[in-house]
């Protein structure tokens, strides 16, 4: 249970992990793709869905897709997971 009294899912697989050294190296494991990757904003799919990671004079140093691993460097602003869309079926589109 959290705090607001509802479960937490439980989805998120140990093997996903996220290091943060002084604001300016994260290592990310349990990557499943690198979706994009600019100096100021990264989107990786992971394990746990995707990772939008925020910041500045951002780098990929390190892609290691047989370990599902990603290191980045630069200043480290904020990281948040992005809700994953809900995808109405044909039937949901039909109107009655």
């Amino acid at each position: 249970m959290d705090k607001t009294g509802g479960t937490l899912a439980e989805y998120v697989p140990d093997a996903h992990q996220i290091v943060i050294e002084g604001q300016r190296h994260a290592r990310i494991t349990g990557v499943v793709d690198v979706e994009s990757f600019h100096e100021e904003e990264a989107a990786i799919l992971t394990e746990a869905g995707m990772l939008v990671l925020s910041g500045e004079q951002l780098k990929l140093t390190r892609l290691d897709p047989d370990s599902g691993q990603v290191v980045v460097d630069g200043r480290i602003l904020s990281l948040e997971y992005e809700q994953p869309s809900l995808k109405r079926s044909l039937f949901g589109r039909r109107k009655g």
